[in-house]
Formats: C-alpha cells, structure tokens, sequence
C-alpha cells in the first residue's frame, strides 16, 4: 500500500478538507452512505467505475479520519456495514451546496471538461 513520505501541508481548512477528503469517490461514498448505502456491495453498485479495492482503500481512510464507522457482524459468510460518524454527518450540507453549485453550473462545467479532453 502506497505510504506517503513526505509530511502534509496543515496550515489552513481547505488544506485540512482537502487531506481528509482527497480521493476520487470519498465525497460520493460519503454521500451514499448518508443515504442509506451501507453495505459494500452497494456502494460498489452505486459507484461501478471504481474497483472494489480502491473503494475499501477510501473506506478505510474515511473511518481513519472518524468520518465513517464500520461494523463487522459476526456471521458467515462476514457483513460488514458502514454509517456516517456524526462527524461526518457535519460534511453533509457541504457536500450538499457543492452538489448543488455543480447542478446549477452543470451545462459550462460539462462543457469546459469535454472541450480539455479534446
């Protein structure tokens, strides 16, 4: 597993923010957790494009930064169910109006994406 080597940079929120949730499905598995996807199973079919090690890696991060919890239930074959701290509850209406700002802006984003790619 990648270990980093150099020591993050910690000196203002929008750093703090961006350490705790950089990754490329942390906001959107915070946000279907949040909506009821516990399981990861689920997670994995709400986010198809993501492997299911690359999600179990952001997992693992979030429940480091107390943002999720996981409980392993013990049966056969193992369950395993992740829930939103109420730490992580507070990010909610944050993930929320940047959701919104995308929705509201979606047309200019979608368009500056698309004409990088070229």
């Amino acid at each position: 597993m990648y270990e980093r080597k150099t020591i993050p940079n910690l000196n203002c929120g929008l750093d703090l923010i961006g350490e705790v949730l950089y990754g490329k499905w942390k906001i959107r598995l915070l946000w279907f957790i949040n909506e009821g996807h516990k399981r990861p199973s689920e997670l994995q079919r709400k986010i198809p494009d993501a492997t299911r090690r690359v999600l179990n890696i952001q997992l693992k991060e979030l429940e480091e930064h107390e943002l999720v919890s996981k409980i392993i239930y013990p049966v056969v074959p193992p369950k395993v169910e992740y829930s939103l701290t109420d730490f992580g509850k507070t990010l909610i209406p944050v993930i929320s109006a940047i959701g919104n700002w995308g929705d509201e802006h979606e047309g200019r984003l979608r368009s500056l994406i698309l004409k990088r790619l070229e």
